[in-house]
């Protein structure tokens, strides 16, 4: 058995193993108007998120009364250290592609200091962010981000009044826990670094990156453009999976008819999306054929194509940006918060991005100097292979799923 084939048996298995769950930071977010002791709560999640709840594949009104109720039961305020009662039955409010979202009330059998509680998607999603906005009668509006590892807000502890962004530490914080935890990102940054290359080369690729998902990110959180959410994740899974099948076909020998084959593939997908077939656009995806048709054919050509892959980080580092600002752009903060905002997540994700080079290009080096390199072809070719798989298992997911 080839050394080509068995790494397409490794992909395979990957493609069945991919975890449904595990291909970007998972959040949702509340509103909490409180006067006295009324409350009224006003919560939103993807249907993306939905779809990890394992009784969510019901669908119809079934569907909305137990996800209304799954909300306010996991969704909990107390007033003076006691419960407050759900008053009704929670009411779906008008839904976008992007969120889901439902409002109730809760009564609270007396005033005094608040404890906010956040247990949504944390059995299913461990990583999930929780984003709480607390608007008390006559005061500030409050914000924090509740998680596994500090699911409550107890509104009156030191430090706990500081709005989400005042702090460039929270947001640089939150900035490296996205890159690190946002496992489609980094997955692509491996499928460009597996290659290896000298220390220059590995710097072109992640500045390119860099610039790219900068430029975007700002692009979108001040609301420059704003693509569709759901075609911005399909197209990272679909860059993640080209970026793999350029490493096979480099450490294949360069063969014309797989380069073809890539374009032909992307050109069907546009020809299906014309039809209606999926969330990315028919003109995305024939420009990105021309693009791998054109980009592949110059790489033939080259005797050192690492330089060039500085590029297709660039080109993809686009659509990755816009992934980036999910996060941003559902805190919904003041315009007058947004740049510094900006400025420490992005600082962040730059922070966990290198941290993540920096774990991974010594190791790509060191099986490059094994047994003359041996074990670094099996790294491409393997890794490669199931990167790929999990691209196209992403990508397939978000686009058609």
């Amino acid at each position: 058995m080839t050394r080509t084939v068995r790494a397409a048996l490794v992909g395979l298995a990957a493609l069945g193993a991919a975890p449904a769950s595990a291909h970007e930071r998972s959040m949702s977010f509340s509103a909490w108007e409180i006067d006295g002791t009324r409350a009224r709560i006003s919560a939103r999640l993807t249907p993306l998120d939905v779809s990890r709840l394992p009784w969510a594949a019901a669908g119809g009104a079934a569907l909305d009364r137990r996800l209304g109720a799954y909300l306010a039961e996991h969704l909990t305020l107390q007033a003076g250290g006691q419960a407050c009662a759900v008053a009704g039955t929670p009411v779906r409010l008008a839904t976008t592609p992007d969120r889901i979202a439902y409002t109730w009330e809760v009564n609270c059998p007396s005033a005094g200091p608040l404890e906010l509680r956040s247990a949504v998607l944390l059995d299913v999603a461990p990583s999930h962010l929780h984003f709480a906005r607390l608007h008390l009668a006559g005061q500030p509006v409050l914000e924090r981000v509740l998680s596994d590892g500090e699911p409550v807000w107890r509104v009156g502890d030191d430090g706990e009044h500081e709005p989400i962004g005042d702090s460039l530490a929270d947001f640089l914080v939150l900035g490296v826990e996205h890159i690190l935890t946002g496992y489609d990102h980094l997955v692509f940054l491996l499928g460009l670094l597996l290659l290896g290359g000298t220390l220059r080369d590995i710097v072109r690729i992640v500045t390119g990156f860099t610039i790219a998902h900068s430029i975007t990110l700002a692009l979108a959180v001040f609301d420059l453009l704003r693509p569709h959410a759901a075609a911005v994740e399909a197209l990272i899974g679909l860059s993640i999976a080209l970026v793999a099948a350029e490493n096979l076909w480099l450490a294949g020998g360069q063969r014309a008819v797989v380069r073809w084959a890539i374009a032909a593939v992307l050109l069907v997908l546009a020809a299906g999306a014309a039809l209606g077939r999926g969330v990315v656009g028919a003109l995305t995806l024939a420009g990105l054929a021309l693009f791998a048709a054109c980009y592949l054919g110059l790489v033939a050509r080259v005797t050192r194509p690492a330089p060039l892959r500085a590029a297709v980080a660039f080109v993809f580092g686009l659509v990755h940006g816009f992934g980036f600002a999910g996060v941003l752009l559902e805190a919904e903060l003041p315009t007058a918060r947004l740049a510094r905002a900006l400025f420490g997540f992005n600082a962040g994700v730059e922070l966990g991005q290198v941290a993540a080079v920096l774990a991974l290009w010594p190791l790509l080096q060191a099986s490059a100097r094994y047994r003359h390199g041996a074990l670094h072809r099996a790294v491409i070719d393997y890794g490669s292979a199931a990167i790929l798989a999990v691209g196209v298992f992403w990508f397939v997911r978000r686009s058609y799923g």
